[in-house]
C-alpha cells in the first residue's frame, strides 16, 4: 500500500504522461526509496530529451514532502548548478563534500574524506559519465579514485542510498573508453552494493520538436548502429540549429559575447589550440581587450589549487574546470622565467566574496591542458634557488610549496573550450567547431563528442565548419 501510494506521488509530481520506461523508473525509485537493504544504490541511464532530468526533479520534491534528506552532488560547479536549477534544491561538487584540505610539516596539501554525519540521505549524483574510477586529478601532489571515494564516503553513512544519473552517449572521463561509473557490472563487482539499473532510451514527444534534440538522438543512434557514421544534420526544418556561413560568424559572436553575458554563449572546439585561435579573436576583435589579461576577463582553473582559499571559504580549494571573474589586475610581472599577475577574482558558480590570487599566465595560450610538467619542474627549481640558505632539504621544499609563485592559479581563457571542459554544462547559446567533420572519417569517440557539444545547448545551436554535405 505505502509503495502504491508513493508511487502515485511521484507520478503526480512528474506532472506528464509518463513513457512506459519512465513508469519503470518510477516503480524502480519508489521500491529504492523504501528498501532496508544494505548499499542500496540505482543507476539511471537516460539519453537527451529521454526525460531523466524531470524524474529526478520529481523525486527530490518527493523526498523533501516526506522528509528525507537529500543531497544532490555533480562533479563540477557548472554541473551543480545545472542540478541545482532543475531540482529546486542546493546542489555541490562531489569534491566540495566530500573532501577537507590539509597541510603536512612538509608544506604539501593533502585531501582527505571527511565524515559521513547523514542518517536516511539519499544522495543524487548528477553527470555520472564524468566521475572516473582512477586516478583523479587533486592537485600537485596527490592522485586519488574519486569513485572509490564517493563510495566509501555515502556508504559510511547510516542507512545511506546512493543514486547515479548519466548519459551513457556522452564523453567518459579522459583516458578511459567508457565510464566505469556508468557500468553495472563493473560497479556491483567492484563494490558490495544492492543495486539495479534502468536505460532510458524513449525521447519524450515534445522533445524532438527540438532540433538540438532531434539531431542528438540521430547522433547518439548512429553511435549504437553497426556502422558507424556521421549522420546529416537537419537543420531546415528547425529554429534552434544553425549552420554558420563565414560573413555572418564574427556578427554572431558580437550578438552572443559583445554584451559580456558570458554565462549565456560558450565555444567548443576540438583542440586546446583551436581554442586558444577562438579565444584570441573574441578578446581582441569583440571584446576590444588587448592587453594579455584584463579586468572583466572570465578565465578557467584547469589545475587543483589548494592555497588560495580558507578551508571555510567554498570547500577552501580551487578546482580543476572552477571558473573565476577577474576583478581587477593589480601587477603584471615576471619572475623565475615565468610571467604571473596579482588578481581580485571571483568564483562564478559559488556564492563568496572576491579573493586575491597569483595567476599564472603562461598557461593561458599553452596547446595542452595545463602546465607540462617540465615547466613546473623549472618553476620548482628557480624558485628553490632563493631558499638554497636553508641546508635541509625537507625543510627547503616545505617553504618552496608555500611559495605563492609556486601555487599560482593555472588558467585559461573560458570564451572558448574543449568539448571535455564544458561537458556538465548547459549554456543557451553553444557554437561547436567542427574539426574533423566527414561523414567517412566519422569514430565513436568523434561522434561521442559532438553528441556531448550539442546538448551543451539550451536554446540555440551554431554548427562552424561542417561540410556543407552533412547540413540537410
Amino acid at each position: 500500500m505505502l509503495r502504491e501510494q508513493l508511487y502515485n506521488q511521484l507520478a503526480e509530481e512528474f506532472g506528464h504522461d509518463p513513457t512506459e520506461g519512465q513508469k519503470a523508473v518510477m516503480r524502480h525509485l519508489t521500491a529504492f526509496v523504501l528498501t532496508d537493504k544494505p548499499n542500496p544504490l540505482y543507476l539511471l541511464k537516460g539519453y537527451a530529451g529521454t526525460g531523466k532530468t524531470s524524474l529526478i526533479g520529481a523525486l527530490v520534491r518527493q523526498l523533501r514532502q516526506m522528509r528525507r534528506r537529500v543531497v544532490l552532488l555533480a562533479p563540477t560547479g557548472r554541473a551543480a548548478k545545472v542540478l541545482s536549477s532543475y531540482s529546486g534544491y542546493p546542489a555541490k561538487t562531489i569534491h566540495r563534500n566530500i573532501y577537507m584540505r590539509s597541510m603536512g610539516a612538509d608544506g604539501q596539501y593533502r585531501v582527505n574524506l571527511i565524515e559521513n554525519k547523514f542518517k536516511r540521505a539519499v544522495f543524487i549524483v548528477d553527470e555520472a559519465s564524468m566521475v572516473g574510477e582512477g586516478g583523479n586529478d587533486a592537485g600537485q601532489f596527490v592522485q586519488r579514485s574519486l569513485l572509490d571515494d564517493l563510495m566509501t564516503y555515502v556508504f559510511s553513512g547510516e542507512a545511506c542510498s546512493m543514486i547515479l544519473v548519466g548519459d551513457h552517449a556522452q564523453l567518459p572521463p579522459v583516458g578511459v573508453d567508457e565510464s566505469p561509473t556508468l557500468d553495472i557490472d563493473y560497479l556491483t563487482t567492484t563494490y558490495p552494493l544492492t543495486a539495479a539499473s534502468f536505460e532510458l532510451t524513449e525521447v519524450m514527444r515534445q522533445s524532438l520538436e527540438s532540433g538540438i534534440l532531434y539531431n542528438a538522438t540521430r547522433l547518439r543512434l548512429s553511435l549504437l548502429s553497426d556502422e558507424l557514421q556521421l549522420p546529416l544534420i537537419e537543420t531546415a526544418s528547425f529554429t534552434d540549429i544553425h549552420p554558420i556561413q563565414p560573413d555572418e560568424f564574427e556578427d554572431l559572436l558580437y550578438t552572443a559575447f559583445g554584451r559580456h553575458d558570458f554565462e549565456s554563449s560558450i565555444v567548443i572546439c576540438r583542440s586546446n589550440k583551436k581554442a586558444n585561435l577562438f579565444n584570441q579573436a573574441i578578446r581582441s576583435r569583440i571584446l576590444g581587450y588587448d592587453e594579455e589579461i584584463n579586468a572583466g576577463d572570465l578565465l578557467m582553473v584547469v589545475k587543483n589549487n589548494y592555497f588560495w582559499l580558507e578551508p571555510g571559504e567554498a570547500g577552501g580549494f580551487i578546482a580543476n574546470g572552477d571558473i573565476v571573474a577577474v576583478n581587477r589586475i593589480n601587477r603584471v610581472e615576471e619572475m623565475y622565467g615565468f610571467r604571473f599577475a596579482d588578481a581580485e577574482v571571483s568564483l562564478i558558480d559559488y556564492e563568496g566574496a572576491p579573493f586575491q590570487v597569483k595567476l599564472l599566465l603562461d598557461t593561458l595560450m599553452i596547446d595542452g591542458p595545463s602546465l607540462p610538467f617540465q615547466d613546473f619542474q623549472k618553476l620548482s627549481a628557480a624558485i628553490e634557488e632563493d631558499y638554497l640558505d636553508i641546508p635541509e632539504r625537507r625543510k627547503r621544499l616545505a617553504k618552496i610549496r608555500t611559495n605563492p609563485y609556486y601555487n599560482a592559479l593555472q588558467i585559461k581563457f573560458s570564451y572558448a573550450l574543449t568539448c571535455h571542459k564544458t561537458q556538465g554544462g548547459q549554456w543557451p547559446t553553444v557554437f561547436v567547431d567542427a574539426g574533423i567533420a566527414q561523414a567517412d572519417a566519422a569514430d565513436s569517440s568523434y561522434l561521442r563528442w559532438l553528441y556531448t557539444a550539442a546538448t551543451r545547448a539550451t536554446q540555440q545551436l551554431y554548427l562552424i565548419h561542417f561540410p556543407d554535405g552533412l547540413i540537410g
